[in-house]
């Protein structure tokens, strides 16, 4: 199966995954193209969050259409993760990439962990 065929089936995978959970396709994607297609791990972040930007819009309009945005918070977390990206992303650029994948295996760990017991 050539390259483009693979990631086009791991985007359709992650896109159903990240409208039936509401989870950035960054859980997914990035330990895939890290593990399957030996993506650098700061090229995959940045792929991920690239990816994500039309994914969520796509899957927010239909959330939308049937009423389940709430406006007011949405708003108010659009300002705050403007300004935690950016500082988030120039951080990424000082963490080596080795530092970096472990922080993010652990965070998925935690916010796993915090899922199943609460």
């Amino acid at each position: 199966m050539q390259q483009s065929a693979k990631f086009i089936l791991v985007g359709f995978t992650v896109g159903i995954l990240s409208g039936l959970l509401g989870l950035g396709g960054g859980v997914f994607l990035i330990p895939v193209m890290v593990t399957a297609f030996a993506v650098a791990q700061h090229n995959a972040h940045a792929t991920s969050l690239a990816v994500v930007v039309p994914t969520a819009i796509v899957s927010a309009v239909i959330y939308g259409l049937h009423g389940f945005i709430d406006f007011s918070i949405t708003l108010n977390i659009i300002v705050g993760s403007i300004v935690g990206a950016s500082l988030g992303a120039r951080l990424a650029q000082k963490i080596p990439a080795a530092q970096l994948k472990r922080l993010f295996g652990l965070f998925m760990v935690v916010v796993g962990l915090r899922m199943i017991y609460s």
